[in-house]
């Protein structure tokens, strides 16, 4: 055991007693990465490059104390001298280098990847100021810049620097890496971050308004700027060729390093193509490949063998599309790359489905990734089914041997030890601590159900983690709750398909039988957490809807004891590991078939909330799991919804009609709302449900109403509730992003464990 009394009176010559929270955050930084600097790095021979624009890492001083080995003692010292280590973790900055499931799933993967000893690093971008940091005025979302780069960090410079050509200019970059030590592993891996040395935040005014032309400048100020002109898709441009321009160039150096003849290049590299961000790293890799003396034919059979693509969503807005000019205007170097891998294509394929180069003359990137890559995997059963009969039909039927299926999973050192060690440690007193590296073991837990022991117990964790919610966010937004409400919680970004607007029209619904005096057993309490983004108008729209009506609801003394509506401020993984852990129901809601897989409800089921959701993305694997009983199911499946689309059928207009659903409507334009809203920002959002809809938040409304209301009664059911909590945590190894990480290499990566 160390002493951390001598650590700390080394650097400050105080007892921890004496130290501030800032002091011993800075101490414990410092200490962390002295235990991750004694680690080896790992170098097996092959090494994954998973290559992502979002890596969701949240802070890292916990995680990594407990991947470490030292959380436990760390944490015991503290209190020994009086701290506590969570408000000393207050002092640290969230990373802003991501912003919902698929930077999040990232992080978890890296974790993963560390934990079984694979060689393989993370590679993105080091934005200065992530997405935006979200700021509630007037009932509405306000978008600022999220600083998070501090002089002293978990980011270390690094002396490797790449040039990186565009049309016009060369800009050379700067690697920054960050630790990414494994569950006591004695190797590590990295998170490899590329940045330009000239960006400047004086370029940044109006909230996070800046100019978009000037790219020596802001190339990496943020994740994902407003493409909704011309000037933020060049910029996108821009920032997706430096990202992989520099992992194109750092993968064959260090191959090289190894011994490689670059001919043999796949014996030492994989590359995993995170959504279709990261899709032109084919045609670099062929071009500098060619560029050191391989020939072209052999450098797309080299890069073909060594790239492999994961599809995270069915949405055709997600799957990038560059117009080819604007692709002429960027890097003039890959455009007869790109013709020459499109002219291949035709030749073979003359279904202009399947071409890269379309007769818009844009770009298909996912195209690209399928026909050069050598796997396609979907992340959830139902999402790859639906790649394979519905949206990617036509490449399975030519590439059947290339499509897989990796569920998704999470990290149980983040979700669960750190998020929740109450009920960590009582597993661990339970079980024993085989689950930690064996997530599978959490099925052992099933035998308690009827535990009456365990139930008590359960209520207590429960309790305790709605009070830890409640005053974190009485210190952060000055929110009073009631612990002693249920809380049914929704946090994820802001997207039609997820259908956020369909809970609010629930609580709406509330609101009104509670003023006709049907007044609950127990008080509830609805929570939401997610940002929109800057262009998407009726994103924003709902995020103003629900800061409205929680003002009605607020102000009106016959439903306010009753029922409450709270919008979590700046929704990220801090607040997430205080709101899943209090959570009673899980909201997975969206509408069947577009969700890809989702990992919030893997997150929620560990923490012991039972899922409301629809049989879409990896709901469905839940449901199989826990089953019927064990899990809330509602409205249509996703063949339905398919057939929908498919026929054009749908009308929003006809449902609004119905009389359960009309006044709720409605009541997004009524009086009570309209003295805390803005007209414009409600008629739109009201005027877009009647007559559009596009997913069909109307379709399932009643059966949402009908399946919350039921739940909402077995609560009060405590036993059966908590036997169906029992079942829900027990089946969650399933979920392990471990799992996920193993299959990976299986089918697809092959790399050798350290040894």
């Amino acid at each position: 055991m160390f002493n951390l009394q001598q650590f700390v009176q080394e650097l400050y010559a105080k007892r921890i007693e004496d130290c501030t929270n800032e002091e011993l955050y800075y101490a414990l930084l410092s200490l962390t990465q002295r235990f991750s600097g004694s680690l080896t790095t790992n170098t097996q021979k092959k090494k994954v490059y998973y290559i992502s624009a979002e890596f969701l890492i949240g802070k890292l001083l916990s995680n990594n104390m407990i991947n470490l080995g030292i959380y436990e003692d760390v944490k015991q010292q503290l209190a020994d001298a009086g701290k506590d280590l969570i408000k000393i973790e207050d002092v640290e900055l969230e990373p802003s280098l991501g912003n919902g499931g698929l930077g999040r799933l990232a992080a978890c993967f890296l974790d993963s990847i560390a934990t079984l000893g694979l060689n393989g690093d993370g590679v993105g971008l080091n934005y200065h100021f992530g997405l935006f940091q979200q700021l509630f005025e007037d009932n509405q979302q306000k978008a600022v810049p999220n600083a998070w780069i501090t002089p002293e960090s978990w980011l270390k410079p690094s002396k490797i620097s790449y040039e990186v050509p565009f049309a016009n200019f060369t800009l050379t970059s700067k690697l920054y890496d960050i630790d990414v030590p494994g569950y006591k592993t004695a190797t590590k891996n990295r998170l490899r971050l590329f940045d330009l040395g000239s960006v400047d935040d004086n370029i940044i005014y109006d909230g996070i308004e800046f100019d978009k032309q000037d790219i020596f400048r802001n190339l990496t100020l943020f994740l994902y700027p407003d493409d909704s002109n011309r000037e933020g898709e060049l910029l996108r441009i821009f920032q997706q060729y430096f990202m992989v321009s520099n992992a194109a160039q750092l993968l064959i150096d260090e191959a090289i390093a190894k011994g490689s003849n670059l001919h043999d290049l796949a014996d030492y590299a994989v590359v995993q193509i995170n959504d279709t961000h990261p899709s032109l790293v084919i045609p670099e890799l062929i071009r500098l490949l060619t560029e050191r003396g391989i020939n072209f034919d052999q450098a797309i059979e080299i890069v073909s063998s060594m790239t492999a693509y994961t599809n995270h969503t069915i949405l055709a807005e997600a799957l990038e599309k560059w117009p080819l000019n604007f692709l002429e205007e960027v890097v003039p170097h890959l455009v007869p790359i790109i013709k020459a891998l499109d002219a291949r294509v035709k030749e073979q394929y003359p279904d202009p489905a399947l071409a890269i180069i379309d007769e818009n003359e844009r770009v298909h990137m996912a195209h690209m990734d399928m026909h050069y890559g050598f796997s396609v995997n979907g992340v959830a059963a139902l999402h790859t089914d639906i790649l394979k009969s519905s949206e990617l039909k036509a490449f399975y039927d030519i590439y059947p041997e290339k499509f897989n299926n990796k569920t998704n999973g999470i990290t149980f050192r983040r979700w669960l030890m750190h998020a929740n060690p109450r009920l960590a440690k009582y597993l661990d007193e339970l079980l024993g601590h085989g689950y930690h590296h064996e997530a599978t073991e959490l099925e052992g837990f099933i035998e308690f159900k009827g535990n009456a022991d365990v139930k008590a117990k359960l209520e207590d964790i429960k309790r305790h983690n709605k009070r830890k919610l409640q005053a974190h966010l009485e210190a952060t937004q000055g929110i009073t709750i009631n612990p002693d409400a249920i809380f049914d919680i929704q946090i994820k970004r802001m997207h039609e398909y997820k259908r956020q607007q369909m809970n609010v029209l629930y609580v709406i619904h509330k609101y009104l039988d509670i003023k006709s005096g049907n007044i609950p057993t127990t008080p509830i309490t609805v929570f939401f957490g997610g940002k929109a983004a800057p262009a998407y108008t009726i994103a924003q729209d709902i995020i103003h809807l629900i800061l409205a009506l929680s003002q009605v609801i607020a102000n009106d003394p016959a439903v306010a004891p009753h029922l409450q509506l709270v919008m979590v401020e700046n929704y990220n993984v801090t607040a997430a590991s205080f709101l899943i852990p209090a959570a009673d129901i899980s909201e997975q809601i969206s509408l069947a078939s577009k969700e890809a897989s989702g990992t919030g409800n893997m997150k929620f089921m560990l923490n012991g909330a039972l899922t409301l959701g629809t049989d879409d993305g990896a709901n469905v694997e839940i449901h199989e799991l826990v089953g019927d009983e064990n899990i809330y199911i509602f409205g249509e499946d996703s063949q339905t919804v398919i057939d929908h689309y498919a026929n054009g059928d749908y009308s929003a207009r006809a449902f609004y009609e119905r009389p359960a659903i009309k006044p709720l409507i409605d009541f997004i334009i009524s009086e009570e709302v309209l003295h805390y809203g803005n007209e414009e920002r409600l008629y739109r959002l009201h005027n877009e449900l009647i007559n559009k809809d596009w997913f069909m938040t109307l379709l399932d409304l009643e059966a949402y109403i009908t399946t919350k209301e039921t739940m909402f009664k077995d609560y009060e059911d405590r036993d059966a509730w908590l036997d169906k909590v029992i079942v829900n945590i027990a089946k969650a190894g399933f979920f392990s992003s471990d799992r996920t990480i193993a299959d990976y290499n299986r089918d697809i990566w092959h790399l050798e464990p350290a040894q």
